[in-house]
């Protein structure tokens, strides 16, 4: 067995090494152990992108960063001799535009807003991560892990606390009325309500009824679903929903 692996390794000779290097282990390793620990965070709020997802992309960048500063060291003495050069930072710059294919994947648009731009994000600063654990540099790969997790738990707090106060809410709204003239004056009673403000408006109908699809914003610190209720009291409004339920179908009075 021993001869063989001799007999292989004289093969491919010293561009490619068979046993793995302590130093490479190394980085690997520690890119691995920081992308988990962003993946345990994104995996715990239950974001598209997880611990599999992050260890993955830490560990592709980290073997990249590991290819470009060892993998290439056969060539330093031909390079010399025949005034050839090799740009290995060519490989740390295309880690970079691939991770944001992956990363503009996770992005997408649902209505008015826009979803997934953090998770995104996290993704490409753990290829950063692993790359920089590639390339041999474990400390600042450690500060980047410490900062990231930073971002994405302690300033949970105060964005929470910003949006309470200052950030109009936006709902959807999906009202049931029975006929197309009381379905207006639901519309014209919902523009009138004091701090809601109607910004989209969507028309369907149901077995005679007609549903109003409402995209509405409301005041900061204040919840629509409870500045609906006298919309939702009315007697011609069959049923009405938001993104949190509010009334259901009502029976018919006998």
């Amino acid at each position: 067995m021993g001869g063989l692996l001799l007999a292989t390794t004289e093969a491919f000779g010293e561009v490619n090494d068979i046993y793995p290097s302590a130093e490479a282990v190394w980085r690997v390793l520690a890119a691995v152990a920081l992308g988990a620990i962003v993946g345990v965070e994104r995996e715990v709020n239950d974001q598209p992108a997880g611990l599999r997802t992050h260890l993955t992309v830490a560990l592709g960048a980290a073997v990249f960063g590991v290819i470009s500063t060892l993998g290439f060291s056969e060539f330093v003495t031909d390079q010399r001799a025949v005034n050839v050069q090799f740009d290995v930072t060519r490989v740390a710059s295309n880690v970079v535009v691939g991770i944001g294919f992956l990363g503009a994947g996770m992005i997408f648009r649902a209505g008015s807003k826009v979803r997934n731009l953090t998770t995104a994000a996290s993704l490409w600063v753990t290829a950063a991560i692993g790359l920089a654990a590639g390339v041999g540099d474990i400390g600042i790969a450690v500060v980047a892990t410490a900062a990231l997790l930073f971002a994405l738990m302690i300033l949970r707090v105060p964005r929470d606390a910003i949006r309470s106060r200052f950030t109009r809410g936006s709902s959807h709204v999906s009202i049931r009325v029975a006929g197309v003239e009381p379905a207006r004056e639901v519309l014209d009673a919902v523009g009138a309500l004091d701090g809601i403000t109607i910004t989209a408006v969507g028309w369907g109908k149901v077995d005679g009824d007609v549903v109003l699809d409402l995209t509405v914003e409301a005041r900061p610190q204040s919840r629509p679903e409870h500045q609906l209720a006298p919309i939702a009291a009315r007697s011609d409004v069959v049923s009405l929903q938001t993104d949190v339920f509010l009334r259901a179908e009502l029976p018919e009075e006998e």
